[in-house]
């Protein structure tokens, strides 16, 4: 049966879909992702689009309304203007144009939208934004962070909604319409501050100020410390600092002096000066006071005999106009020494290689990543959850809420269940504070802030630490850590119904003829069940009595995870994939029967290809597992995507190249009268639909990192609308093949473009291909030169290569004319990436205002082949070099049109060579 298409089968604003979703990952104040910490949370910007286009029919599905392609890209346009009204951040909860975008839906679902279920709820995103878009919401997930995170967004806030705060300074303040969810978040707000002030009360002596050079009391911000371990030479053995610098603020030219004296070593504040190096590198440490060099298996060592200690070595304060550094005394020494507290939580550490490094070096337990002093302030505060959950309760009765006792997990909705929902943002609170309150925090040296636990995803080992004060009012207190909450609670839409619960993605919920979009884990990228026992284990601690089945394992349930670790597996990757493989297919079989027919699917994924272990190709594993999934499961591919999920500049090193895009992949069941088709069928088809989609993807200015993962998607979509591709003995074609296939039309799209390029170019990238900037014969470099028709002295002469006793290399981008000169593509592309490395956007932007339009765009086609080259050679620098170009090249565009300028006219080519 034929089904009308949606508009996201056809077209989309791309442009401004990935604008705003970009935008967005620099919004903080009321964004749902500062309620409670996930990774890899998708943009609401993105997601609503997604959803929004995937109940919407395309106007090609009316052609008795729209009988034209004129009148039916009228309607396109128009319906693009709503999308890209209703993804603007400041419109979330703007009445007038989501309910505008509302009537598209109901027009097209003939007033029945469906509901929605996401089965990797994760961070929550596609639920939040399917209820915002007027549909019944439905998230599960295995892990009870992410339910409890769903429930908190999707669940909680519609079932108070309306209803006006209970605590008694409220009840008693002029009357007010309390709309959405803000009464509720006026009592967070309310009782928040009560735990606060009563955790001051219990606890406040562990945090004394300090006095400035007036002698008036200031609060501190943070401790700074740096773990310590013996000097194993025997005529040291001082306390030496485990530091990986000792600068303090760049602002302030502040840094940590350690002085030694008499073998021992005691540390000064100081301005002005140079800050001595750090003692730890990725080559290991090295003493301060004898210089001696100490490897990592020293430290280990130490660290697993229970032998690696703490200094204080500065004290950050609140000054009167600024942070105030100063050096370390005995009472703020003596304020830490604290024993540790009877009932904290606690439980080991993954030895999960990859992404826990704590392990290695003694701390072993989850309570090792805290002090003491941490330990004592968390769990007051979470003892504080339940006392401030009672008072709630009372008041709440008081305030004329029914007494029905009927809890929170079963659907209540009177004083009792009331208090456990504050209960349940407040345990968020405790959450958030674990995140600024542990000893992987940091000093960030150029913002004068305390940096988080989870700058990635990953606990990598911190060898000098920050401890904040959490009742500063500063960054990483719980001031600001609640103020965060009530933000995001005001801006949660709390309308509609909504439905969290934990279940792993292969069990069947029972729901039926519904929508499905989700964010399935990418593979190996991320262990959220590992990382996520940071937080369950104190978000236990908090609400098991609210939710006890949710809180009855001692660790977040990991065993159907579906993410493929091998260290589960006893490090064989083989088993970690065909677990991977396996589990994905059930889920998927289980969204096939989730899923109304006239509704497309749709997943996001994104996993960066890369080469395999074993020699097979170039073909990615987790594409390779994911749409072998997707294909058995019975869909066909009809529409891909390349939306900006991922964020930039987030923290990642830079041989990673990260992706900046997840791909969404648009899916129909696929019909039962599907052909059978061959592998020239499918070549044949691939050869024709590619091309045009690899255009449109450079003309969508698809960052390079992303390029090769957003071509598998039409690629796909071509292979996946067969029954079968079967190859020439009769045998079904792999998904691994497919992808071969793929790769190498795309390697054909690139080397295609050389015919396009100038003689001076083709040479360069020839030579570049093969060696970089590296030196070469001068044998060799002719023997190129000459194929490409163009004479080394000639090339020498004009500034593009060196040549110099037999040997001949390219200029790098340093030794290249500043002069804008776009008589070769090959310096053109090379002057605009200098241009980005040196002042970014405005540099690039001088050069491209005065280059004919047709030169740049010919610069920017090659970036994408040369970031391909670099890649696959492993030139991590060139890489990030050359997808840093194409990313700003919106900027760099917006830029050169301001300044505008008369392009000169094309030169005579054949005066460069």
């Amino acid at each position: 049966m034929e089904y009308k298409k949606k508009l996201i089968e056809v077209a989309l604003p791309l442009e401004a879909i990935n604008a705003e979703a970009s935008r967005e990952k620099s919004i903080r104040h009321g964004h749902p992702s500062t309620l409670h910490l996930w990774w890899s949370r998708k943009p609401t910007a993105a997601v609503r689009a997604v959803l929004w286009a995937s109940l919407v029919d395309d106007p090609s599905s009316h052609p008795g309304r729209f009988p034209t392609p004129e009148a039916q890209q009228a309607e396109r346009e128009r319906l693009f203007g709503i999308l890209t009204e209703l993804i603007k951040w400041e419109n979330s909860n703007d009445d007038e144009v989501v309910q505008r975008a509302k009537e598209e839906i109901l027009r097209s679902t003939d007033g029945e939208p469906p509901a929605l279920l996401d089965p990797f709820a994760g961070g929550g995103t596609i639920p939040l934004e399917a209820q915002r878009l007027g549909l019944a919401a439905h998230a599960s997930d295995l892990n009870p962070v992410a339910v409890m995170i769903n429930k908190a967004m999707i669940e909680i806030p519609p079932r108070f909604a309306g209803k006006p705060p209970v605590n008694r300074k409220s009840r008693g303040a002029e009357a007010q319409a309390w709309e959405g969810a803000a009464g509720l978040a006026e009592d967070v707000k309310f009782y928040g501050t009560w735990m606060k002030e009563e955790a001051l009360r219990r606890i406040g002596h562990l945090y004394p100020t300090v006095q400035d050079e007036h002698g008036s009391e200031r609060p501190v911000i943070a401790w700074l410390w740096a773990r310590t371990v013996k000097c194993p030479n025997p005529a040291c053995r001082c306390e030496m600092p485990l530091a990986s610098q000792f600068e303090l603020s760049k602002k302030y030219q502040v840094h940590v002096q350690p002085i030694i004296a008499e073998g021992s070593i005691r540390y000064e504040v100081r301005h002005g000066e140079e800050a001595p190096q750090g003692t730890v590198s990725r080559r290991g440490a090295s003493c301060i006071a004898c210089g001696t060099p100490v490897g990592f298996a020293y430290i280990r060592g130490e660290g697993q005999a229970g032998r690696m200690g703490t200094r204080l070595m500065a004290v950050v304060a609140e000054g009167e106009g600024g942070r105030l550094y100063l050096p370390p005394d005995a009472a703020h020494v003596h304020a830490a020494q604290v024993p540790r507290p009877e009932d904290y939580p606690d439980g080991p550490i993954p030895h999960n290689p990859r992404d826990f490094k704590t392990p290695n070096y003694g701390l072993e337990g989850f309570a090792d990543l805290f002090t003491n002093r941490q330990l004592v302030a968390l769990t007051t505060f979470s003892s504080l959850v339940r006392e401030a959950q009672a008072q709630a309760e009372r008041d709440a009765l008081a305030a004329g809420m029914a007494g029905d006792d009927v809890p929170l997990a079963a659907g209540g909705t009177g004083a009792k269940a009331y208090g456990e929902a504050v209960a349940v943002y407040l345990a968020f609170l405790v959450d958030k504070l674990l995140d600024y309150h542990s000893a992987l925090c940091s000093w960030n040296i150029s913002r004068d802030v305390l940096r988080n636990t989870f700058v990635r995803q990953a606990m990598p080992m911190a060898w000098d630490f920050a401890e904040a004060n959490p009742f500063s009012g500063s960054t990483g207190s719980f001031e600001s850590m609640l103020s965060w909450i009530g933000k995001a609670l005001l801006a949660l839409p709390a309308a509609g119904a909504g439905y969290a619960r934990q279940s792993d993605a292969q069990s069947d919920l029972g729901l039926r003829d519904i929508m499905v979009s989700t964010d399935p884990p990418y593979y190996d990228n991320i262990g959220y069940g590992d990382l996520s026992d940071f937080f369950y284990l104190w978000m236990r601690r908090s609400l098991q009595h609210i939710y006890p089945e949710m809180f009855c394992t001692m660790l977040v349930p990991k065993g159907e995870e579906l993410v493929a670790v091998p260290y589960r597996f006893d490090g064989h990757q083989d088993e970690a994939k065909g677990f991977f493989e396996e589990g994905m297919l059930r889920a998927l079989q289980q969204v096939y029967s989730y899923s109304r027919d006239d509704v497309p699917v749709t997943i996001y994924y994104a996993f960066k290809q890369r080469a395999s272990a074993g020699g097979e190709g170039a073909a990615s594993t987790g594409w390779e597992t994911m749409l072998t999934a997707i294909v058995k499961a019975g869909f066909a591919i009809t529409g891909t995507w390349p939306i900006r999920t991922e964020r930039p500049a987030r923290n990642l090193s830079l041989d990673s190249n990260a992706l900046a895009s997840s791909i969404v992949l648009v899916c129909r069941k696929r019909p039962e009268d599907a052909p059978v088709g061959t592998r020239r069928d499918f070549t044949s088809v691939l050869k024709r639909e590619l091309r045009p989609a690899l255009e449109r993807l450079r003309g969508a200015n698809i960052a390079p990192v992303d390029l090769a993962q957003s071509a598998i998607g039409p690629g796909m979509a071509v292979f996946s609308r067969y029954a079968n591709v079967l190859e020439a003995d009769g045998t079904p074609m792999s998904i691994r093949t497919a992808l071969e296939a793929i790769n190498e039309e795309l390697d054909l799209y690139f080397s295609q473009q050389d015919s396009e390029l100038d003689a001076v170019s083709r040479f360069c990238v020839a030579l570049y291909t093969q060696f970089a900037f590296a030196e070469v014969s001068f044998g060799e470099a002719d023997i190129l030169a000459r194929a490409k028709n163009v004479a080394l002295g000639k090339l020498a002469e004009n500034g593009m290569v060196h040549a110099h006793k037999g040997k001949v290399r390219l200029l790098n981008r340093d030794e290249i004319s500043a002069r804008a000169d776009y008589r070769s593509t090959w310096l053109l592309t090379q002057q605009l990436t200098r241009a980005v490395e040196r002042a970014g956007a405005v540099g690039a932007a001088e050069i491209v205002s005065q280059t004919p339009s047709q030169e740049v765009e010919k610069a920017r086609a090659l970036v994408y082949w040369l970031y391909t080259i670099a890649e696959r050679k492993g030139w991590a620098a060139e890489a990030y070099a050359y997808n840093s170009l194409v990313t700003l090249w919106r900027d760099i565009q917006a830029k050169a049109g301001e300044l505008g300028g008369q392009a000169p006219k094309q030169p005579v080519l054949k005066e460069f060579w």
